[in-house]
């Protein structure tokens, strides 16, 4: 299917959508959506209740994508997530019953309420788009995004993600509390009724999929590449840092600069789109060192001496 109207347009048309839900916050929907056209994985590190499971069900309904919600909790087991094979006794064979994980939007809340194990359960389907249930594997639906929310205040009961799951995730991002004219729209917008409720798709499944199609064509500079990787070994070397981003986090980087650029409607990436990106792309994926913890030292203070200690390398258009 092709689009009918300019990538650009199509996006923006997007971010108004779902901003009549999620109020005031248009950056960090052009965010997640920057992670959705480029194949990726959204992590949401907020307080409660300034809408993060909103913009998971948003963003599902603006696309037309089918959505999946999965409460995750101390008793969730990996079977509750993939899906298992059941007897059927009418047939006598074992028929698969597919786990919340084969939508294509799905909504992981609470992510680290779950055990390591259960966790584990999504490393496969977000790193290589399929599931493995009983030796069998199973491909995802195109498109497919994991949108996982946590709590930072909640600590009791709780699980740490791994490294190895942080670094599946493409990007972490925070809503924020609204300021007072914003709070007072929310409050008259869900006085009667829940916008949510009203909400309608904006374009289809397949759309997103030709978005992403277009991202990978965007025309990247070695120049851009190399300042990726200066960001990215810099990061190895903070002194702050115990362990620095790895080589996916370079890829995402470059992959997010493209679908950027889409969105300002440019077919070359230039330095500004991996710039504004660096901080929600990196941070979760850097491990500071104990002194730096002591210290309260935050990953994205890492991530601003980067890109500060770096100069930024002229932009060239596709030749």
């Amino acid at each position: 299917m092709t689009i009918s109207v300019s990538p650009k347009k199509l996006i923006k048309s997007l971010i108004e959508n779902i901003s009549t839900v999620i109020v005031g916050k248009d950056e960090t929907v052009e965010l997640a959506l920057i992670a959705l056209i480029s194949g990726g994985h959204v992590l949401i590190e907020d307080v409660p209740g300034v809408g993060k499971t909103m913009l998971a069900r948003s963003v599902a309904t603006s696309t037309g994508c089918e959505y999946r919600r999965m409460q995750f909790t101390p008793d969730l087991l990996p079977s509750d997530v993939t899906g298992a094979s059941v007897f059927n006794q009418k047939t006598g064979e074992f028929d698969f019953r597919a786990g919340p994980i084969m939508a294509q939007i799905v909504l992981a809340d609470e992510i680290n309420r779950a055990t390591p194990k259960t966790q584990s359960a999504l490393l496969e389907a977000m790193g290589e788009h399929q599931v493995t249930v009983d030796g069998t594997t199973r491909i995802l639906p195109d498109p497919f995004m994991v949108i996982a929310t946590q709590n930072p205040i909640e600590y009791e009961g709780t699980f740490p993600l791994p490294e190895a799951q942080l670094d599946r995730f493409f990007m972490r991002i925070s809503l924020g509390y609204p300021n007072a004219d914003q709070e007072v729209t929310i409050m008259d917008q869900r006085e009667q009724t829940d916008p949510i409720n009203q909400l309608e798709s904006v374009c289809t499944p397949s759309e997103i999929v030709e978005l992403q199609s277009k991202a990978n064509d965007v025309y990247i500079d070695p120049l851009v590449k190399q300042y990726i990787v200066e960001i990215t070994q810099a990061t190895r070397q903070h002194p702050e840092a115990a362990l620095g981003v790895s080589p996916r986090a370079s890829i995402s980087l470059m992959k997010g600069g493209k679908s950027r650029a889409l969105l300002n409607d440019r077919d070359y990436v230039n330095p500004d789109d991996i710039k504004d990106i660096a901080t929600s792309t990196l941070a979760h994926r850097i491990l500071l060192t104990p002194s730096a913890r002591m210290r309260e030292v935050k990953q994205e203070t890492v991530i601003a001496d980067v890109l500060d200690a770096i100069s930024i390398p002229g932009a060239t258009a596709r030749k």
